[in-house]
């Protein structure tokens, strides 16, 4: 009988490091993979990907507009959208927006599966306003 698959999803650490021993580039696999990419596609500005200007989530205007409730869905909308057209490895379950204006950050929290694995990912990212 054929030995199942480990890994089911596999793709390149964007931090382009070689493997020490083998000096392949390193790779991100199962869970690692899919919450990287989730994370690109969530900082990624429309526009930003060469010949795929339609890729993005385009969230960091919204830094600078007043935190409000409609302000707070809109980003919310825009992640989630941005995950379900583009990675159809995750389910969102959750995306949850909080703003601190005095310190000048959004932190924003995205809860979600990935096909095949009963257990949720918590990935948290902090926005920061850059002038």
């Amino acid at each position: 009988m054929p030995e199942p698959k480990k890994d089911l999803f596999s793709d390149l650490a964007l931090s382009f490091t070689a493997h020490p021993v083998t000096k392949q580039l390193s790779r991100k696999k199962n869970r690692e993979a899919v919450k990287q990419s989730v994370k690109s596609l969530i900082l990624t500005d429309f526009y930003e990907r060469p010949f795929k200007p339609r890729i993005g989530c385009s969230i960091r205007k919204s830094l600078f507009e007043p935190f409000t409730p409609i302000t707070q869905q809109t980003i919310e909308n825009a992640v989630r959208e941005v995950i379900k057209n583009y990675e159809p490895r995750a389910d969102v379950v959750d995306v949850i927006a909080e703003a601190t204006p005095d310190q000048n950050f959004l932190a924003l929290s995205v809860i979600f599966y990935i096909k095949n694995d009963p257990n949720p990912i918590d990935l948290d990212l902090i926005l920061e306003r850059v002038r």
